[in-house]
């Protein structure tokens, strides 16, 4: 395949997904990890992508339903009841790891006013606590994932690996059998590492997360000590849960 024909289809591939794996591109498009990169820069030069460890981030605009905004206005009661129910297991003191997304966002929210430490690379949980005179804050630094409103990337799980949290609450774009998943190898990059550091892990997901399969696989469900969900969770995923050892908190 030449080079042009090459770029074209990645153009594709940039108009439908966030995050483009230089290595999974490679084998998709039949091309060296060599070529895929000479590709990716001269994306870049045309102001479509920009090059980030291990492939590119889309710069085009697109209508798909993908922004924080977005994110925050879907399924907001049950949210709330998620966030009010996943503070409420929390204890004064204490370190938090805070991973990015709207129902994390929610959890910031209800510990407003309480004394943590938290960590984050989330911009909008950084705003919710920035003039908090009771939460000491950390951002991790890293590279800004457009509109999603997160820091990742290398300096972002450099800096992870320096520090250690009593719980971390994480966020997740999907839940199976298989375990956990989200959207896109960069960011599970960073949540892999929030994990590691991490003595209680702590996932909030409303119940359209269940049976949802999103690209990158994260880890499996017998790493997670606590799901906080919405009562909507369908009967199986309970089964399921129990026989993973996670205990399950329905809000």
């Amino acid at each position: 395949m030449r080079a042009v024909e090459r770029q074209i289809k990645i153009q594709n591939i940039v108009r439908t997904k966030e995050f483009i794996d230089a290595v999974e591109l490679a084998a998709t498009l039949r091309a060296s990890e060599s070529s895929i990169r000479r590709d990716l820069m001269e994306l870049e030069q045309q102001g479509l992508v920009r090059r980030v460890r291990g492939g590119a981030v889309s710069l085009q605009v697109r209508e798909e339903p993908l922004s924080m905004a977005w994110a925050a206005n879907r399924a907001r009661e049950e949210k709330l009841r998620i966030g009010k129910a996943a503070a409420a297991l929390l204890e004064e003191g204490q370190t938090l790891i805070m991973d990015g997304g709207s129902t994390v966002a929610e959890v910031a929210r209800q510990l407003q006013g309480h004394s943590l430490q938290v960590i984050t690379n989330s911009i909008a949980i950084g705003q919710i606590f920035y003039d908090s005179k009771s939460v000491e804050l950390t951002l991790t630094g890293g590279y800004l994932y457009p509109r999603l409103g997160v820091l990742l990337g290398p300096i972002c799980e450099e800096m992870l690996t320096r520090v250690a949290a009593d719980v971390l609450i994480l966020g997740i774009g999907g839940i199976t059998e298989a375990g956990l998943s989200n959207t896109n190898t960069l960011v599970v990059g960073s949540q892999r590492k929030m994990i590691e550091v991490s003595r209680r892990i702590v996932v909030v997901a409303d119940h359209s997360k269940f049976g949802r399969q999103t690209m990158a696989h994260l880890t499996t469900l017998e790493t997670v000590d606590t799901i906080v969900t919405d009562q909507e969770l369908p009967p199986r995923f309970e089964k399921l849960l129990e026989k993973c050892g996670v205990e399950l908190v329905l809000a």
